[in-house]
Formats: structure tokens, C-alpha cells, sequence
């Protein structure tokens, strides 16, 4: 490499570009590996691998708002340089697996591009993204048509209530919404997105889809409205077409249809059609304004529309409620208007700048529609009576006494007093049409409740797409997949589009539209009620990653707000509160199950780990009690998937109730090991969690076993959330594996009693060790996908023809059992050893049959040999599995030791079948059986009793890990029970399902580690599977209460 003076002149790097002042853009996709980096001059002075803070180091892969950059991986600034020719050179980097150094993966659905992301995106602004489509959608027909209908009942006193009480629920919620969104990057999907970033798939998954799903089910709602209205104007014209119910059908298909139209013609359309609206709109409500100050005629003041009026004014403050209604039915009425404030979040991914138009576009729609409503009806409350006949005849004669609702129009010369005997038709409180007859233009108002309801169908039909797609991009569903993709160069759901116009058609032809009107309005209500739980939560968890912008947010006024949804849900409509709580949780559960495989950074995760160190806190700082004692396994599985018999019985010791640790020693230099630990990391926990294993996996880099071991014995766990008991398989090989691994072995045997460890020793007769098959296995599956894709590039169809690597339709198990090389198929005897293996590490994953679990308690440690057993007839794969209790006795008082023993098992309140005292044990050996144990220790025997004193104590220093005469005579007897032990269990336990004995105890430097391998070996030996159990000496087993 040529090589560059750099800035300063004092020094020359090899690697520095002075061309390069800025960070470079590494592309991911495609390529194999990262290029290996070139220094940069900094801001310091002197050139550096190091890069200044950049935003594109923060994005996600496939940003859609500008390139990843790749920052320098620690390895590349903390590894030893190289020296070459004289000068250094940079390492080169490790692969890119996707995986960026912020540790986001390449494949996140975040990032997820558009699929056609060319020049001529369209992207609103605030005002036409937000303000104008909240704006359009609040303003619907209850402007024109039920809100005189709401004052007349409620006076223009709790009307105000009604009003701002609805207010305040959307405010709330738009303050909500805007903390969340300007929490980071929003994209499509609106109020889903927001709920299931903040809350997690589960939440998000189950309120988008009924949310979705209510979007398009208001397309008929306000499509029937419309339909309605025209429909009216025919029968006025007597221009019926078949029928009043059948008109509305058509005329609602007809408008769908043109509505779908506009739509799919694309964004910019639907924009200009809502600005067209939105004039027309406006324009009616300037009319009614105009309409109260025009002077009015006799023939209007019939109908009981004066001009401003004090007296009308103060005679409409008052609440009138009438025909059962109450102030909650007429809130319930209200409030459905005043749930379009989603309308410009729902189209978050067209917007410019979602983060500053949401807030701002639509707390000012709130803020404008508001004072809208609330003018509107304080106008027609100052001009307009609760009731009139419309009779110009109906005026004040002489000596009439004026009462009821018809006083201030008695004071104006109007009797409307026959009104409080027989309904009449006039009147804020009987005619829907007041607004019309008030207005400057009647027509005018016509067409403002068109634009009115045509605006909030265009939105609605817009949102249901848009925030459905959003839905199946994240395959939460996986069956809605289809929908997610997207056309055109703003990425349209045409697919979502055809789907929402059909479930609008069929609403608008078979639906009864009175009884879905609630339901949907609960669903918009519990979108709502998310939306502040969201911003409540996220607050609660008090995560680093939660920085909103937007400060002007109180997480108890969210929580409040949430709560307020709630219960506006059951005034509406109680039934329909119910259904929509049912189908969320439904969804919640179906999600919850099928556990997408999503990381959002939830505040679900933060309020989880906030709590797990809380409670763990609190724990340690509650004294142990024997009664609360459970095991908690540090389990030396070595790799997660080694020693899968040995994991499955820790995890069915621990299951859901306790601690389970797989643990790994990494052995040889740490600058070796290390990178090979922590690739395994990750990889391991996932396939425990993929397996469904309740265990943590951990791994240490250590020079040899027993110091990786004892550190983990030292150093696992968390406050009471430690470790209790080490779980070990058995060595096999001791008698070939070599002086250093047997000592290392028996080592942390010693060093788990030192920390006061329940030790516990797992043999079964073919072995636990698999992963010379697991390393099988991954070499095929990795030699096969390079196979794949080899044909991939070389086949004209794709690589769909069938080949060697070819998808086997064999099942795993087979294709486990043998270790597959490229080069050909293992011998027979080979295979069938592994096939046998294979099985034997699947056999604590089944049920097991009808049998028994007899342990051998023969020595006193606490309990744990008694209560692990127990446990496990707790477990439904041990259930059919029976307690037998063995002793050991004295000859002549068994049944006594039996009593005492079955006491004993009562008081503790275990179950067992049958309890046995053996008072034979301390019999001598048979003679073949001590042979086995003489040949198994025979190459580790010193034998230096024949040789000179001299002699001999050479011997034992050049071999001090030999077994000496001396010791085989101090340890005969408890050599020869050992050997006896196995006799006795193969005559009572040779067909248990499992057994249980107490481990012996080897004393520190008095019993040889080789001696100690053989006691264990000869124990356990032609045994089904065996536990070896020893506790810590201290209770873990109490008969108090």
C-alpha cells in the first residue's frame, strides 16, 4: 500500500486517504464482507480509524431516508496491528453478517424499502397530511344534522359540557400521540404503528387489525349517510328509482366505487378531492353563520327561528331531556364525530415530516373543530326554540298566560304552547333540518353534509389500506402476507384498497348499520385508550431509549386519558364495549402464542426488566427459608445443543419455577476463544428459546475447564437468583481422556462442595456428549446451502430442479444420526452407534412410561436427595413414574428403620410407594465384581509396595496422581461398598425408569482423583439412567409449618 505523508508530518499511516473527510457509506446487500478501512484525518489532528458521531452510523439497513454507514467495529480499533514490510496495516474485518456494530439487524422490518422507490414519491405536509384530513373527518354530519337535536336536549349549558369533555379525550390522546411520535421515526401504518412500537406485536397486532378492520366498516357508515341524504332529495322530487332502501344501496355502490377510484388513482388525487371538500365545507359553515344575522320572515319565526335573541339565549341554558333520553345517551351520540383525529396518522408514511406535522396538524384540528362545534351550536342556541308548530296562525291573543318551553317565544308574539300536548315538527328538538332552514342557502348546507360525509368515507377508506399494509408488512399474520405489498411510486395497497371496497359493499348491502355504528366507535375508542396507555407506559418504564420531543405531555394525564376511553366505550354502548375487549384479547392471546419473531425495543421489555430488577432487589434482601428452598441448576452442558439429555433433566428439575444455567467453558487463550464465545452467545440463547427450554445460557474463555468452572460456580446469578446445585454428566473416557482432564474433572467436583454446591452427576449407558453430530449436522446444512445456491446461479430456472442438496424429506432425527461428510456416508457400525445415541439424548424429552424412580437415600445431606425426586413426579413426563425409598439397615431392626423412614416421608408430606431397607450392604463383594474395579484401576495403580523405599518415593513423585498401595488399603472399605452399591442396585433398580443414589464424597488430598473416577464409574456402571446426588448438608426439606 502507498504510503501518505499525513497532516502533521510526524507520522505515516498506511491506511489513510486524505480524499476521505467524510465517513464512508459501506453497502451491505450483496456483498460478502466489509471492506477493509481506510483512516481518516480528524478533528483531533492526526489520522485515525475512528470516526466523528454521524447520523448515518444510526440508521437502520435499507433506510429509506438516506445510506447506512458502517462505523469501525471495536475489534478493528482495539486488535494488534500488523506489522508488514516495515510499516502497519490495518487487519482485515471480520465478515458482515448483517449485523451492524449498532447491532441492528439487516433484515429488520423497520427498514423494510418501498418497492419502487424512484423520483416523484409524493409527501404532504402538515396542513394538507394532517390538518385538513382531521379537520374533514371531526367535521361530519353531526355538524348539520344532530347538533341542534344535542343543545335542544341538553341546553346550550351541558351541550358546552358534552363538547369539551369530548374534547378532552381527543386532546389527551393527541398529546399522547404526540410524544410518541416524535420518540423517533415514524413510518406507515399510523396508530398501529405507534401501539405496537411502544407496546410490542402483541398490543399493536391485536388493536390493528379491529382498527383496520373499523376503517373500513366506516366507509358504509358514512356512505350510507350520504346515500341517505340523496335519497331524500328524491322522494322530495318524487324521482324514486325501485325503492327508498334499495336507492340507498345503489347510490351507496356508485359512490364506493368512485371513491375507490380517486383512490387508487393515487394520493395526489385523494389530496385534491379533500381540499375540494374541505372548500365546500367551509363555505356551508360561513352559511350558517351568515343564515342568523339575514333578518327572518314570519313564516320562519313559525317555525321558531328568530333572530339573535337574549331571552331564547337564556331559555335554551337549561337541560330539556325528553323520549328517555339522558345526558350520557346524548354524549354518546356526540362523541363518535370527534374520532377522526387519527385520519392524518393513519397516512404517517406519505407525510414529509411525520414528527412535526402529527402534533401539530392535529392538536390544531381539535383546537379548530372544537371551537366550531362549540360556536355553531351557541349560535343556533341564541336563535332558534326548543319547539314550534310552524302554524303562522299560532300568535299571542290578548290575556294569554305564557309557561313551559314556549315563554321566550310568547315574549316574541308565538304561541307554541300546543306543543307540550301533541309533538310538533319544528324546533331544535324535533327537526334535524334546523340548520338548513337557519342558514343564508339552504342548498349550501346540503352540500356541506355531502362533502361532509364523502370527506370522512375518502379518509377512512384511505387509513384502512394504509395502516392494514403497515399490519402485513410486519407478518404479524401470516396468513395476511398477501396484502403487504405495495405498487406504484408511493408504494400503494391496491390489494388493501380492493379489500376494504368489498367489505364496504357488502356493509352497505346486508349490514344493519344501527348496530355496527357502536362497535365501531368502541374500536376507534380502544385505539384511542392504547394510544395513552402507550405514552403512560412508556413513561412508567423510565427507558433511556424514551426522549420524546415533544415535552408537553404528564404520563398520569395519559393514564387518566386512557382510562377516560374506557369508560366513554361502556356509556356509548355497553354490550359493544364488551364485544370489542373480548376480540382485542383474543387477538392479544393468538399473538402472544405464536410469538412473531419482532424487537421493537417495547416499552413492554423496559417496564419487564424494570420490574425483574426491582423484584430482585427486593429478594435478596429477604433472609433464605428452607420452605421457599427450589433448585436452581448450573448445568455444564457445554454448547446448548451437546448435551440435550442432561439440559432436559435440569430443565425439568427447574421448568418454570426455577433457575436453569447451560454453561460453556471455552478453553485455551482468551485472544483464540473469544471471538468464538461470543459468536456463540446469541446463538445458543435462541435455540433455547426456540426449543422451549427455560434456561439462560453462559460461557467463559478460560485456560483450562476447572477455572472456567470456578468461575462460574463464583460468579453466576444474580442476588438470591443464584445457582444452588452444579449438574455434571459423567466422564466416560477418565480412563483414556488423559491425567490433566481427569484431575480437572474431580477438581470441580471439589471446588462446587467448597462453595457449598448440591452436586449432582447424570450417567446414562450410551452417554450424553452429541456434539460431534450437532458439528455434523451444521457442516452438512452449511455445505448444502452453498450447494444451493451454487445451482441457484447456475440454473436457468432458479435452481428449482431437484439435485444432491436438494430439501430431504427425511426428518431431522435421521439426518442426526449420522455424521454426514461431503466426501461420503460413515461406516454402518458408525452410524448405528450415533443412531443410538441420538435416541438415548431425546429420552427426558418423552413422557416416560409406567415405572418407577428409586432412589437410594443412604446418607443424610439436607434432603436434596429425597426432594429432587420428588419434584420430578411433579412433572407431567414424570407423572406415571412411582417413588420407591431405599435405606440402608442394620441386620435385625428393618422393620424399625422402615417405620422410621416412612415417618419420616410423611412428616415431609412426599408420596412414595414403597420403602425398602437393604441390611445386607456391608456384605463383602463377589469376587467378579471387585475383579471389574481391579482392571479399571489397574493402569493408574502405583504399586509401589514391592519396590525399596527409595524407589518408591521417586515413583510417587514423578506420578503423585497414581493410586498407591497405601491409599487402596485405607479406602478398601469404602472401595469394596462401592462395588456392592452396584450389586445391590442391579438386583432391585435394574428396571427403573430412572435412579437416585447419594454420591460418595472423595476427601481433599487423601482420595486419588483416578481412585474417586472408579468408585463413580463402578457405582453407576450396566445401570439404566443414573443420578448421583449429594447436598450441600444443609435443610432443604422441613416438616414445620
Amino acid at each position: 500500500m502507498e504510503r501518505i505523508r499525513s497532516v502533521g508530518g510526524e507520522r505515516d499511516n498506511p491506511g489513510f486517504d486524505p480524499t476521505l473527510d467524510e465517513p464512508p457509506v459501506y453497502e451491505e446487500p450483496g456483498a460478502d464482507h466489509r471492506a477493509v478501512r481506510p483512516s481518516v484525518v480528524s478533528a483531533f489532528g492526526h489520522d485515525t480509524l475512528d470516526r466523528v458521531p454521524n447520523i448515518d452510523f444510526y440508521r437502520n439497513a435499507g433506510s429509506v431516508s438516506g445510506h447506512r454507514a458502517m462505523r469501525p467495529s471495536l475489534q478493528e480499533l482495539h486488535d494488534v496491528f500488523q506489522k508488514q514490510n516495515g510499516g502497519i496495516s490495518v487487519p482485515d474485518t471480520v465478515n458482515d453478517d448483517g449485523e451492524g456494530s449498532d447491532g441492528t439487524p439487516s433484515d429488520d422490518l423497520e427498514s423494510a424499502v418501498p418497492a419502487d422507490t424512484k423520483g416523484g414519491t409524493i409527501k404532504f405536509g402538515w396542513i394538507r397530511g394532517v390538518l385538513v384530513r382531521c379537520m374533514l373527518n371531526i367535521w361530519g354530519v353531526m355538524l348539520f344534522i344532530r347538533l341542534s337535536w344535542i343543545f335542544g336536549h341538553a341546553g346550550w349549558g351541558l351541550g358546552i359540557v358534552v363538547i369539551v369533555l369530548s374534547c378532552v379525550v381527543t386532546t389527551i390522546t393527541g398529546l399522547s400521540m404526540s410524544a410518541i411520535c416524535t420518540n423517533g421515526v415514524v413510518r406507515g401504518g399510523g396508530a398501529y404503528y405507534m401501539i405496537s412500537r411502544s407496546l410490542g406485536p402483541e398490543f399493536g397486532g391485536s388493536i390493528g387489525l379491529i382498527f383496520a378492520l373499523a376503517n373500513a366498516v366506516a366507509v358504509a357508515l358514512y356512505v350510507v349517510g350520504f346515500a341517505e341524504t340523496v335519497v331524500e332529495l328524491l322522494v322530495d322530487h318524487d324521482l324514486v328509482m325501485v325503492s327508498v332502501v334499495n336507492d340507498i344501496r345503489i347510490v351507496g355502490c356508485i359512490t364506493v366505487v368512485l371513491l375507490l377510484a380517486i383512490s387508487v388513482a393515487g394520493m395526489e388525487w385523494e389530496a385534491k378531492a379533500q381540499i375540494v371538500l374541505l372548500v365546500i365545507l367551509l363555505v356551508a359553515i360561513v352559511n350558517v353563520f351568515v343564515g342568523t344575522f339575514i333578518p327572518v320572515t314570519d313564516h320562519k319565526k313559525s317555525q321558531g327561528i328568530f333572530n339573535y335573541q337574549s331571552n331564547v339565549f337564556l331559555e335554551n341554558f337549561t337541560p330539556d331531556f325528553r323520549d328517555g333520553e339522558t345526558f350520557f345517551s346524548v354524549f354518546a351520540i356526540f362523541f363518535p364525530a370527534a374520532t377522526g383525529i387519527l385520519a392524518g396518522a393513519n397516512i404517517s408514511g406519505d407525510l414529509r415530516d411525520p414528527q412535526a406535522a402529527i402534533p401539530k396538524g392535529t392538536l390544531l384540528a381539535i383546537l379548530i373543530t372544537g371551537i366550531t362545534y362549540l360556536a355553531v351550536g351557541l349560535c343556533v342556541s341564541a336563535t332558534v326554540v326548543r319547539e314550534a308548530t310552524g302554524n303562522l296562525t299560532d300568535i299571542v291573543t290578548a290575556g294569554m298566560v305564557c309557561n313551559g318551553s314556549s315563554v321566550a317565544a310568547c315574549d316574541l308574539g308565538y304561541d307554541f304552547s300546543s306543543c307540550a300536548v301533541e309533538k310538533c315538527k319544528y324546533g331544535l328538538i324535533n327537526n334535524n333540518q334546523v340548520m338548513t332552514m337557519v342558514s343564508g342557502f339552504g342548498p349550501l348546507i346540503i352540500a356541506g353534509t355531502f362533502s361532509a360525509t364523502l370527506s370522512s368515507a375518502l379518509a377512512s377508506l384511505v387509513s384502512a389500506p394504509k395502516v392494514f399494509q403497515a399490519l402485513c408488512k410486519d407478518n404479524i399474520y401470516k396468513i395476511l402476507h398477501f396484502f403487504a405489498k405495495g405498487y406504484g411510486k408511493n408504494n400503494e395497497p391496491i390489494r388493501g384498497y380492493v379489500l376494504t371496497f368489498i367489505i364496504s359493499v357488502a356493509f352497505i348491502l346486508v349490514g344493519d348499520l344501527n348496530v355496527i355504528a357502536p362497535i365501531i366507535s368502541n374500536f376507534f375508542l380502544a385505539s384511542y385508550a392504547l394510544i395513552n396507555f402507550s405514552c403512560f407506559h412508556a413513561s412508567y418504564a423510565k427507558s433511556p431509549g424514551w426522549r420524546p420531543a415533544y415535552k408537553f405531555y404528564n404520563m398520569w394525564l395519559s393514564l387518566a386519558g386512557a382510562l377516560l376511553c374506557c369508560v366513554v366505550m361502556f356509556v356509548i354502548n355497553w354490550w359493544a364495549a364488551l364485544l370489542t375487549y373480548g376480540i382485542e384479547i383474543l387477538l392479544y392471546i393468538y399473538v402472544k402464542v405464536k410469538k412473531p419473531d419482532v424487537n421493537w425495543g417495547s416499552s413492554t421489555q423496559a417496564v419487564t426488566f424494570v420490574s425483574s430488577v426491582s423484584n430482585a432487589l427486593s429478594l435478596s434482601g429477604v433472609e433464605d427459608h428452607v420452605k421457599n428452598f427450589r433448585p436452581q441448576i448450573l448445568a455444564m452442558t457445554g454448547s446448548a445443543r451437546s448435551r440435550p439429555a442432561l439440559l432436559d433433566l435440569a430443565h425439568s428439575l427447574t421448568k418454570n419455577y426455577g433457575l436453569c444455567i447451560a454453561c460453556e467453558v471455552f478453553e485455551g487463550p482468551r485472544s483464540e476463544t473469544l471471538e468464538e464465545m461470543n459468536a456463540n452467545m446469541e446463538k445458543n440463547q435462541l435455540w433455547l428459546r426456540k426449543t422451549q427450554r427455560k434456561a439462560f445460557y453462559a460461557a467463559v474463555a478460560c485456560n483450562c475447564f476447572r477455572e472456567g468452572a470456578e468461575s462460574l460456580l463464583q460468579a453466576s446469578g444474580l442476588g438470591r437468583m443464584k445457582p444452588n446445585t452444579l449438574m455434571v454428566g459423567f466422564q466416560r473416557n477418565w480412563r483414556t481422556a488423559g491425567v490433566e482432564a481427569v484431575q480437572s474433572y474431580v477438581g470441580v467436583l471439589h471446588d462446587a462442595l467448597d462453595f457449598e454446591y448440591g452436586t449432582v452427576i447424570l450417567r446414562t449407558k450410551q452417554g450424553l456428549d452429541v456434539s460431534h453430530i450437532v458439528e455434523a449436522e451444521e457442516e452438512t446444512l452449511k455445505a448444502a446451502r452453498m450447494q444451493q445456491a451454487m445451482d441457484n446461479n447456475m440454473m436457468p430456472n432458479g435452481g428449482k430442479a431437484k439435485g444432491l442438496f436438494s430439501k430431504s424429506k427425511k426428518s431431522s432425527k435421521q439426518v442426526l444420526t449420522t455424521r454426514v461428510s461431503v466426501c461420503g456416508p460413515p461406516p454402518q457400525e458408525v452410524a448405528e452407534m450415533n443412531e443410538m445415541l441420538m435416541e438415548a439424548s431425546s429420552q427426558f424429552q418423552k413422557k416416560q412410561p409406567k415405572g418407577t424412580i428409586d432412589v437410594w437415600w443412604l446418607f443424610d445431606d439436607g434432603g436434596l436427595t429425597l426432594l429432587l425426586p420428588y419434584i420430578l413426579t411433579t412433572r407431567k413426563k414424570w407423572k406415571d413414574s412411582k417413588l420407591r425409598i431405599f435405606i440402608a439397615g442394620q441386620p435385625g431392626r428393618c422393620e424399625q428403620d422402615k417405620q422410621e423412614m416412612k415417618s419420616l416421608v410423611q412428616k415431609f408430606r412426599i408420596n412414595c410407594t414403597d420403602i425398602n431397607v437393604i441390611d445386607n450392604i456391608n456384605a463383602p463383594p463377589r469376587a467378579d465384581s471387585y475383579k471389574k474395579l481391579e482392571d479399571m484401576i489397574e493402569p493408574f495403580c502405583l504399586h509401589e509396595a514391592s519396590k525399596d523405599t527409595a524407589q518408591a518415593g521417586a515413583m510417587r513423585k514423578e506420578q503423585p496422581w497414581k493410586i498407591t498401595d497405601e491409599e487402596l488399603s485405607t479406602f478398601e472399605e469404602k472401595t469394596s461398598l462401592q462395588v456392592r452399591l452396584n450389586e445391590v442396585l442391579q438386583e432391585h433398580s435394574k428396571s427403573a425408569n430412572l435412579i437416585i443414589a447419594s454420591m460418595p464424597i472423595a476427601r481433599k488430598e487423601s482420595v486419588s482423583d483416578f481412585l474417586y473416577m472408579a468408585w463413580l464409574d463402578i457405582l453407576t456402571k450396566d445401570l439404566p439412567p443414573t443420578l448421583l446426588i449429594r447436598g450441600n448438608h444443609k435443610s432443604v426439606l422441613t416438616f414445620y409449618s
